[in-house]
């Protein structure tokens, strides 16, 4: 008989609505978990681990002081994007960034090289995470994306804005908040731009800009291993119309059935990036045209978990693995 698997390994902030969900799918299985945050090691976590010459992969204890897991017994990682390893402040301010890079890739690569499922796995999210790389992924997927245009040149957004014919919307590029003196991070949404707006203001940095998409509605589709989850956004205000993230209050959610050729696009586009899981945005249009927008391999599902969808089964079901 098989040995019994080991613990699933949860790095994740300790507020992080999703991974509770994941947790307590786990523990009703009885399948042992260890979750922890990044931000408390090194200075509340304990990691030892060996490799010998001739011994396949790493071995040794991760311990967070409550509970303790083997590494060579771990049989899978569901990693959410966890706060930055935390360092003493007895360590001198001169080696806080060093000490805290050295934090980082000690146990994010030692993690990576366990031989186990993953979901998120670091070097692949890095991969997947950029808008303008996946836009061409999704085109060869088979997937309808918006006209889209990166500049930091004013004449040339005008004569591409001309040629698009139809209102505008800017977005971010990257995730990055907005810093402000004395106040709490900022997350610029999607804007809609009227084509006569476009100014010098345009040329400081690099835009993102696209075609507005006319929406019946939009749809979040979460894809865990080869289980889809398409629920539809509905907004009820016009802020949440131009972006459901700018007004939660305005929105209601329903699940609704996925055209063949998109989940086979979706298919295409995951098995691209090598990913398990995908947080998919696309617009519906009143024709019912489904046009991607992105996808976030680490975002959030637990709001649209309150249709009823078994999401988070779905996650134990991908990191419990074989039972024995």
């Amino acid at each position: 008989m098989p040995a019994p698997r080991g613990h699933v390994l949860v790095v994740a902030e300790e507020l992080d609505a999703s991974a509770d969900l994941v947790v307590q799918a786990l523990t009703d299985r009885k399948v042992p978990v260890l979750r922890f945050d990044l931000a408390d090691f090194p200075q509340h976590i304990t990691l030892a681990a060996e490799h010998d010459d001739g011994t396949p992969g790493w071995r040794g204890e991760l311990d967070t002081g409550a509970r303790a897991a083997r590494l060579e017994a771990v049989r899978a990682v569901y990693y959410r994007r966890p706060g930055p390893p935390r360092i003493s402040p007895d360590v001198a301010e001169d080696y806080q960034a060093w000490a805290q890079a050295q934090a980082l890739v000690g146990m994010t690569q030692l993690l990576s090289c366990l031989p186990v499922t993953w979901l998120h796995h670091p070097d692949i999210y890095r991969a997947a995470a950029h808008k303008p790389a996946q836009l061409t992924a999704a085109t060869n997927a088979g997937l309808t994306v918006p006209r889209t245009l990166i500049t930091n040149r004013l004449a040339h957004a005008r004569r591409w804005a001309q040629r698009t014919g139809s209102p505008l919307v800017c977005k971010p590029i990257a995730i990055a908040p907005l810093t402000r003196p004395g106040q709490d991070p900022l997350m610029l949404p999607t804007r809609r731009v009227d084509p006569a707006e476009l100014d010098e203001s345009l040329e400081t940095t690099a835009h993102l800009l696209q075609e507005w998409i006319p929406k019946a509605y939009e749809v979040r589709l979460t894809v865990v291993g080869q289980a889809m989850f398409p629920v539809a956004i509905h907004a009820h205000s016009d802020a949440a119309h131009i972006d459901w993230r700018a007004d939660y209050d305005a929105l209601t959610y329903e699940p609704v059935p996925i055209p063949d050729h998109v989940a086979q696009a979706v298919r295409r586009f995951m098995a691209h990036y090598r990913l398990n899981y995908g947080a998919f945005d696309f617009a519906v249009t009143p024709a019912g045209r489904w046009v991607f927008f992105e996808c976030n391999p680490a975002g959030q599902w637990q709001f649209v978990a309150t249709t009823k969808l078994p999401i988070a089964e779905a996650h134990a079901d991908l990191l419990q693995g074989a039972t024995t």
